[in-house]
């Protein structure tokens, strides 16, 4: 004979293998690491462009890199741009092998000149950063002030434990610090 005390004992019994199972089976299946993809921004003083070498050098560029996300992540931040330059070297997928695109936009008193270039081999020195670079669109000046670039898409893993060469990326993956 089953009395309700019985039965409501095995009940909880039966419940709380499930829930134990249950989470047995969630701590079993990893979700992927969740991804945001990032622009870049470098801001500097001033700007010179040699046109027979095409190197871009950005005069008094600022010590800090700033990246952010579009939604549903709305993440901002920086990092030193002396971290952002090794993203060119380090790693199979690195800028290296497939360097971003950049909009580099120059501001001259109330005159705005943009142009989209192909960045490849940052070199900085003190607090100027050159690139070499290939204009695909818009004519660069020899000298400019003011001068903000703004960098192409990178896909980061949402943690803050990433690291530039080691957690490089499926599409492009950068540094979340």
């Amino acid at each position: 004979m089953t009395t309700r005390r019985s039965f409501i004992g095995a009940a909880v019994l039966a419940v709380s293998s499930l829930a134990q199972f249950g989470s047995a089976l969630a701590q079993g299946v990893q979700e992927p690491p969740k991804q945001a993809d990032f622009l870049f921004v470098q801001s500097a003083k001033s700007m010179t462009f040699d046109k027979s070498t095409n190197t871009l050098t950005l005069e008094g560029v600022s010590p800090a890199t700033v990246f952010f996300s579009d939604r549903p992540e709305r993440i901002a931040g920086n990092m030193k741009t002396a971290a952002f330059v090794p993203f060119w070297s380090k790693g199979k997928d690195s800028f290296l092998s497939d360097p971003p695109n950049a909009d580099v936009s120059i501001l001259e008193g109330n005159t705005l000149q943009q142009v989209v270039v192909v960045l490849h081999n940052p070199v900085l020195k003190g607090d100027n950063l050159t690139y070499t670079v290939k204009v695909l669109q818009g004519d660069m000046p020899e000298k400019g002030a003011d001068v903000s670039v703004f960098i192409d898409v990178i896909g980061m893993p949402l943690t803050p434990l990433s690291y530039a060469g080691e957690a490089r990326r499926g599409y492009r993956r950068a540094v979340y610090y």
